[in-house]
């Protein structure tokens, strides 16, 4: 069963170019991930503090994969200065 994540992510004041940055980077190294499906991060046009990323993996198996790898221990150790406020929201396809 695949699964679906919607995480945003709200920068400190200031912080909106490093959040950026950060988050920018995950982009092709984990759509190049066995197992992924869909990754895209977004910039709200109307808030720019604010990010949302949308993820969909082939199962669990190909999640936990993803958060062993390289490039999500420096984004996980990174983030959290420019960060004011994380939340994930799991999603359930209904199409």
């Amino acid at each position: 069963m695949t699964i679906t994540k919607r995480v945003t992510f709200i920068a400190k004041e200031g912080s909106e170019a490093k959040m950026k940055e950060l988050l920018s980077a995950m982009v092709a190294p984990s759509k190049a991930e066995e197992g992924c499906i869909f990754y895209e991060i977004f910039q709200y046009a109307n808030n720019p503090r604010k990010f949302m990323a949308v993820e969909t993996w082939r199962d669990e198996a190909a999640l936990d994969g993803h958060k062993a790898s390289e490039h999500y221990a420096v984004y996980k150790s990174s983030y959290e200065p420019y960060c004011e406020k994380k939340y994930t929201d799991e999603l359930i396809v209904l199409g």
